[in-house]
C-alpha cells in the first residue's frame, strides 16, 4: 500500500506555549490508525492542525498528504480539501450540526459544493447516503432537524455528511463517546464496513482502548503532547512498554462495594411507574388533540440504603425519563416514594425530598454555571436548604465538601474563587459531586457520570463514588451504558427496552 499521510516533527504552540512536541506518524491508504491519550495529550489538536482548524496555533513540521504538505497550504487550498479528500466527524453531533437546517439540506450542500451535483441529484444521493449509514426511513428522516433525531441517528447523519465528498482520509474525533454500548458497536461496525467499501483511511481520536482493540490496525499513544509509544494494536496494547501506556491499559473500573444487605431499609420504591410525552398527530387527527408516546411503562424497583441500582439500555429505552421521574422533574404516573414520602405539587413541601435526592449529570462542563465561582456553585444548594446559615459556616462546609472529593486549597490555591472552566473534566465532575453531597442527601442519581471522562479519570471518579458510598451509606441510581461501570458499581441491574424492564439481575 502507498503512504497516504506522513506527519513529521509536528509542533503546535498556543501563545508561546508548546502543547505538541515533534509528533511523527504515517498512515497507508485504507489503514485505520488510532491516536490515543487522555484529555490534554494533544490528540485532537494534532488532528485539527492537519486541516488548519487549530485556530490560534503556531504550527511547524510537515504533514504530507499525497506528497502535498498540508501545513503549508493556504486557506483556499485547505478549503478545497475539507469535506472532500479529507473529512471529519466531530465528537458531539448536536453541536456540530446546524440546528437551523434539515439533515438533508446539510448533506446536499456538501454534494453540491464538492461534487457539483444539482439540487435534485444531491437530494437523491443524500437519501442513499442516509440509507448506507443505516438510518431507518431515510426518505422521511432527510427532512428532520438535528434535534428530532436520537444521538445515534445524529452521529450517522454526520457520518453520511462526511462521506458525501468521497474522502480518502476520515478524521473521527471520539465518534462514539456519547452513545450507549450497542450504538457504539453499531457505529464502529458501520465505519468498518464503509471504510472497506470506499477504501478510505481512518484516523481515530479516542481515549477508549476497547474501541481501539476492536477497530484500529495501528495505535499512536500521546502523553502531554509527546509520542510515547506506537505500533500495531495487538503488540502495543498486549505488551505495552511505556509506563503511561501501561497506566491506560490498566485503568479499568474495579469493584470495591460493600455486599448488599437484605435487612437494609428501602429508600426509593417505585411501582407501576409510567412516563408519557405528548406527540402531534398527522392529518385531521391533529385537530382532535395530540397523541401519546410512552417512554416508561410499568417499571417496578426498590433501591435500598447503601446500595446501587444500575439502569441500562439503548438510547430511547427510557433510562433518562426514569431518572427524571425519580427526581420529579417530569410528570409521571404510578407509585413512587422516597423514605416513605411521595412527591407533591407544592415546592415548599417537596423541599425535604429535594434535599434527600440529588443528581450528578453526564457533562460537568454544561451542568456547572460558568458565571459562578466554585464557592457559589457548591454552596448554592446549602443556602437554599439552610437560608439562615452564616457566611463563615457556609464557606467551612463548602471547603469540607470539596475536601471530601479530593479538592483542597493546598492543591489549588484560591480554590473557592476559581471558575469551572479553570479545571479539568475530572475535577469539574468532582465539583459537581461536592455540590450534590453538601446537602447530605440519601440518594444520588448518577446520569452517565463518567462517560465524558478519560479512562484514568473515570476510574478515579468511580473509586471516589464507591468510597463515599461505603463511608456514608449513600444509595445510587446509576444510569449508564457502560457495562464495565455497571459491573463495578451495581448491586442490582435493571435492563430497559422500549420503556419496559426486560431483565432484573442481582450482582454479588
Amino acid at each position: 500500500m502507498s503512504t497516504l499521510l506522513k506527519v513529521e516533527g509536528l509542533h503546535l504552540s498556543f501563545q508561546g506555549r508548546e502543547v505538541v512536541h515533534g509528533v511523527s506518524f504515517q498512515m497507508q491508504a485504507g489503514e485505520k490508525l488510532a491516536l490515543v491519550g487522555e484529555s490534554g495529550s494533544g490528540k485532537t489538536v494534532t488532528a485539527l492542525s492537519l486541516l488548519g482548524l487549530a485556530r490560534g496555533a503556531w504550527v511547524r513540521g510537515k504533514a504530507l498528504f499525497n506528497d502535498a504538505d498540508l501545513l503549508h497550504m493556504n486557506e483556499a487550498q485547505l478549503r478545497e480539501l475539507r469535506g472532500g479528500d479529507i473529512a471529519m466527524i466531530f465528537q458531539e453531533p448536536m453541536t456540530a450540526l446546524n440546528p437551523l437546517f434539515t439533515i438533508g439540506d446539510q448533506i446536499a450542500e456538501v454534494l453540491q459544493l464538492k461534487r457539483g451535483m444539482s439540487l435534485k441529484e444531491a437530494w437523491q444521493q443524500s437519501i442513499e447516503l442516509l440509507s448506507d449509514t443505516g438510518i431507518p426511513e431515510p426518505e422521511r428522516r432527510i427532512n428532520s432537524y438535528p434535534h428530532q433525531l436520537s444521538g445515534g441517528q445524529r452521529q450517522r447523519a454526520m457520518i453520511a455528511m462526511a462521506l458525501a465528498g468521497q474522502p480518502k482520509l476520515l478524521l473521527a474525533d471520539e465518534p462514539t463517546t456519547a452513545l450507549d454500548v450497542s450504538l457504539r458497536q453499531q457505529i464502529l461496525d458501520l465505519l468498518d464496513s464503509l471504510q472497506q467499501k470506499h477504501g478510505m483511511a481512518i484516523l481515530l481520536i479516542t481515549h477508549d482502548l476497547n474501541m481501539v482493540r476492536r477497530f484500529a490496525d495501528k495505535v499512536v499513544v500521546l502523553e502531554n503532547g509527546y509520542v510515547v509509544e506506537q505500533g500495531d494494536v495487538s503488540q502495543v496494547l498486549a505488551k505495552p512498554v511505556h509506563p503511561y501506556t501501561m497506566k491506560l491499559v490498566n485503568s479499568q473500573p474495579e469493584r470495591h462495594v460493600l455486599p448488599a444487605q437484605a435487612s437494609s431499609p428501602v429508600v426509593i420504591q417505585a411501582q407501576g411507574l409510567r412516563v408519557t410525552y405528548p406527540v402531534p398527530r398527522s392529518g385531521w387527527r391533529g385537530w382532535l388533540g395530540s397523541g401519546e408516546f410512552v417512554a416508561v411503562q410499568g417499571v417496578d424497583f426498590d433501591l435500598k440504603a447503601g446500595q446501587t441500582l444500575g439502569v441500562i439500555g439503548e438510547s430511547g429505552s427510557g433510562k433518562s425519563s426514569l431518572a427524571l421521574a425519580v427526581l420529579n422533574l417530569i410528570a409521571f404516573q404510578g407509585h413512587l416514594t422516597i423514605d416513605g414520602k411521595s412527591w407533591s405539587s407544592q415546592a415548599a413541601s417537596d423541599l425535604p425530598l429535594r434535599q434527600a435526592v440529588q443528581v450528578v449529570f453526564q457533562d460537568p462542563f454544561s451542568s456547572l454555571s460558568p458565571r459562578l465561582t466554585v464557592e457559589a456553585v457548591v454552596g448554592e444548594g446549602l443556602q437554599l436548604h439552610q437560608p439562615d446559615i452564616n457566611p463563615l459556616d457556609l464557606q467551612k462546609q463548602v471547603l469540607s465538601a470539596l475536601a471530601d472529593v479530593g479538592l483542597d486549597e493546598t492543591q489549588f490555591p484560591g480554590l473557592l474563587a476559581r471558575y469551572p472552566h479553570e479545571f479539568s473534566g475530572g475535577q469539574r465532575q468532582r465539583i459537581a459531586i461536592a455540590r450534590a453531597l453538601i446537602v447530605k442527601p440519601r440518594v444520588l442519581v448518577l446520569d452517565e457520570p463518567t462517560s465524558a471522562l478519560d479512562v484514568t479519570i473515570q476510574k478515579q471518579v468511580l473509586d471516589l463514588l464507591q468510597r463515599l458510598q461505603r463511608e456514608r451509606g449513600l444509595s445510587y441510581l446509576l444510569i449508564t451504558h457502560d457495562m464495565e461501570v455497571v459491573q463495578a458499581m451495581s448491586h442490582q441491574v435493571l435492563t430497559l427496552k422500549d420503556g419496559q424492564v426486560v431483565q432484573t439481575q442481582q450482582l454479588e
